[in-house]
């Protein structure tokens, strides 16, 4: 070096591939290199490799149709994960996507308006999927369907925070399973199946390709609380997360098929995570 004496520069460099780059250092003789991946690239990283891992499995009856948001709707979950920077002290887990939210978003829990108006996600650019079931149109932020899962939990959240950049200062919010399954019951009778009802054989090696991409991602969010929504989410997550330090907690889920649901949903979940010290 110049007179001898050695200088050392720090260049930082948004990687945008492999995980391995994540706070890891290159040294020469002469020069550092800090590799800094921002969490979105991380976990959209992740979910990529959650999508090929399972994207084109061939799931047996009663499974009609699938869905795989991560690739029609991949501009969706992108655009989601801005919110995804820093550790989050509280991850809310749900199990999979409703028809109505994130299959037509790529927003857990994406109801329409929630995605809009409360997460600011105006400009979406939805396709779709390649096996769309005539029943279940995937129309983006244009569809008029209302998921009420999305629409009580992204609606808690508001009441209480009031901005989304509020909320996500120490929240966030996954699904389990990227997937949507679908089956038919009958003539122009469509419902959406759970990833429990599924072949015992397929939901082993869906159940290891989620947990695994459920793992990796806390790892790098590092909550202290995961929040179970529902006891299938519940389930995996005590399942996946075993071996990490992390406190699992559950609340009631959204849905309206549940009646305890369709009752004070919000003060029921409120007074729930209260009680858990998550929120005070």
């Amino acid at each position: 070096m110049k007179n001898g004496n050695e200088k050392l520069k720090i260049i930082f460099v948004r990687a945008t591939m492999a995980q391995k780059f994540q706070n890891h250092r290159v040294e020469t003789q002469s020069c550092k290199i800090i590799f800094i991946m921002k969490n979105n690239l991380i976990i959209k990283n992740f979910y990529d490799e959650l999508s090929n891992a399972i994207g084109e499995m061939k799931f047996s009856a009663p499974v009609a149709v699938v869905y795989n948001p991560l690739q029609y709707a991949a501009d969706g979950l992108e655009k989601y994960l801005r919110y995804s920077e820093g550790s989050k002290r509280v991850v809310f887990l749900g199990m999979n996507p409703g028809p109505w939210g994130m299959a037509q978003t790529g927003v857990p829990f994406g109801e329409i308006k929630a995605v809009k108006n409360f997460l600011g996600l105006n400009d979406i650019k939805i396709s779709s999927p390649a096996n769309e079931h005539p029943l279940y149109p995937v129309q983006g932020l244009s569809c008029t369907r209302t998921e009420v899962s999305g629409k009580r939990l992204w609606g808690l959240f508001k009441e209480r925070f009031g901005t989304a950049e509020k909320f996500f200062e120490e929240h966030f919010v996954l699904n389990y399973c990227p997937l949507l399954f679908l089956t038919e019951s009958g003539e122009n009778r469509v419902r959406n199946l759970t990833p429990d009802k599924l072949e015992k054989s397929e939901r082993k090696i869906l159940y290891a390709a989620c947990d695994l991409c459920l793992k990796k991602i806390i790892e790098v969010l590092k909550p202290k609380f995961v929040v179970a929504i529902g006891n299938f989410a519940e389930d995996r997550a005590l399942e996946a997360l075993d071996d990490l330090d992390v406190t699992i907690s559950k609340i009631l889920h959204p849905s309206p098929a549940s009646p305890q649901s369709n009752q004070n949903w919000a003060g029921t979940v409120t007074s729930q995570l209260i009680e858990a010290r998550i929120w005070n």
